[in-house]
């Protein structure tokens, strides 16, 4: 005899969008009195913020039951939340990579399929994607939509407490403690338009006992980085060998304070043109890119003997085509690299020394988390950083170059005006002194610092750190990347969770460079 089970052809996969439909027509069986609330452009957001969440089982190739999820930070929400905060009113902004509970948001099966477990297969592969993840469990906010009946004689917390017991079979909750999950709590007014509800939901929790805290900092994410900044002294240097000598004393002194990352200025190495004398502006350039590689080699191996991430300020760099850029090295301490060009070449750039723009942004993983590096001019385009803050920036570097101080305060400026509308850090790191009979690098201005958001749990002037105006010197400073996280949470504002994305959008239109 065929069974019921061998009648079909079951596989579960991952959510794409083109599944829309069938997601929102299958919600509507299931929930007959709710509207379905979430957009294509709302479930498309979700698969390409957490692609791996975001599970379906299909049927002769067909969508039947489906599973959302995310991943969030709880002690950011505690035992009593809404529905509502976990999802940001569908803008899954709680989102949070480094998290610790994978948190389901929506599961249901085609009514026309119950009976064939496929809830259970779900749950199953939930769990899966847990322990993958090593997060501590899964919570959820379970609906006990048999309440309706038993309301009028017994309290919400009654009756889950009947459920638990056995007494009572609630269609949802019971199925959930069938699968492992155990009771937290209440949930008071969790999903107002669930009336069978009564908008109650259940906290649960299924914990993932192949957990392994993250106690080691091998392999593990620093909440505090220690930043050291350079305002470097412009001066004349009669070899490559004599600046590197100057750059290595600079990361061993950084790196004697324990720091975790070094940040130099931008161009650090021009004053080594006065080694061309004789050829014109944009040839000396050329002949300076020609340190480069050599450069970024040794900046690798003093970031692996002094154990430091080195930020290399900036160089140019010869392009395959003959183009020059205008570059900036990431040599993090474990001997990996990577890089990011200047992507906005100011007028005189253009003319003196003939540098073209980059068409990449990049948002680098370091040991400390997220970071992202804007070069001098870049900063004061505020797309830029915006847009390395969707992809998770929390520390932004700016590597500058300023001769007056009208051009230092665009840079420093612009600079904290990143810090507080993306409420990140934000680090600037400019050259002091002169250079005489080098054509077009005759003075330098800066006062290098360290910039905050702007709300109480951090400096009432938004500044973690100023260097001292005109003079060679470092700033040292801790800066807590787990107070960004909290600050976007549960700021006095949010200014990242608060953008009117329903009227307004930004996005990279060279996607195949978008890093």
């Amino acid at each position: 005899m065929t069974t019921k089970e061998t009648e079909h052809k079951l596989k579960v996969r991952h959510l794409f969008d083109d599944d829309y439909e069938i997601l929102r027509d299958t919600s509507a069986k299931v929930y007959k009195n709710v509207a379905f609330q979430w957009s294509r452009e709302q479930i498309s957001a979700l698969i390409r913020l957490f692609p791996e969440g975001q599970i379906c089982i299909e049927d002769h190739g067909k969508p039947v039951a489906f599973a959302l999820s995310m991943v969030i930070d709880f002690s950011l929400f505690g035992e009593q939340h809404t529905y509502d905060q976990i999802i940001r009113r569908g803008t899954f902004k709680s989102h949070d990579a480094e998290g610790d509970y994978l948190y389901g948001i929506e599961v249901f099966v085609d009514p026309s399929f119950q009976g064939m477990r496929l809830g259970r297969r779900l749950y199953d592969a939930r769990k899966e994607l847990a322990k993958n993840l090593n997060l501590k469990g899964i919570l959820l906010g379970g609906r006990i939509p048999g309440y309706y009946k038993h309301s009028a004689e017994i309290s919400p917390e009654e009756y889950i407490l009947k459920v638990q017991n056995r007494e009572i079979h609630d269609p949802v909750l019971s199925f959930q403690i069938s699968n492992e999950f155990h009771v937290r709590n209440l949930l008071d007014d969790y999903w107002p338009v669930d009336h069978h509800s009564h908008g109650n939901a259940v906290l649960l929790e299924w914990v993932n006992i192949y957990f392994r805290k993250k106690t080691k900092l091998i392999g593990r994410t620093q909440s505090i980085a220690r930043l050291g900044v350079v305002q470097w002294q412009m001066r004349r240097f009669d070899s490559f060998e004599d600046f590197l000598q100057q750059v290595e004393f600079f990361v061993d002194t950084v790196s004697d304070y324990k720091a975790d990352i070094i940040l130099f200025p931008e161009l650090f190495n021009a004053p080594l043109i006065h080694t061309y004398e004789g050829n014109n502006p944009p040839d000396a350039m050329r002949m300076l890119a020609g340190h480069t590689e050599r450069l970024r080699i040794a900046l690798i191996e003093m970031a692996l003997r002094y154990n430091i991430n080195i930020v290399s300020g900036s160089v140019p760099l010869l392009g395959d085509e003959g183009q020059l850029y205008n570059i900036c090295y990431l040599c993090r301490r474990d001997g990996t690299w990577d890089s990011q060009v200047k992507l906005h070449i100011t007028p005189d750039e253009d003319s003196h020394w003939g540098f073209t723009g980059g068409n990449d942004l990049k948002v680098f993983q370091t040991d400390v988390g997220k970071i992202g590096i804007l070069i001098c001019y870049d900063v004061e385009f505020p797309e830029l950083a915006r847009l390395q803050t969707l992809r998770g920036m929390k520390l932004l570097l700016v590597p500058y170059w300023t001769d007056t101080k009208t051009g230092y305060n665009r840079v420093r400026r612009c600079a904290q005006a990143r810090a507080i509308e993306n409420e990140c850090f934000v680090a600037i790191s400019g050259s002091v002194g002169n250079i005489p009979k080098v054509e077009t690098m005759g003075i330098q201005y800066s006062q290098s610092a360290v910039f905050t958001p702007s709300d109480f749990s951090f400096p009432h002037d938004s500044i973690a750190a100023e260097a001292t105006p005109g003079i060679e010197t470092i700033l040292v400073t801790d800066l807590d990347l787990d107070r960004i996280k909290e600050l976007r949470a549960k700021g006095s504002v949010r200014n990242v969770e608060s953008r009117r994305t329903d009227l307004y959008e930004l996005r990279w239109l060279d996607k195949s460079s978008e890093k």
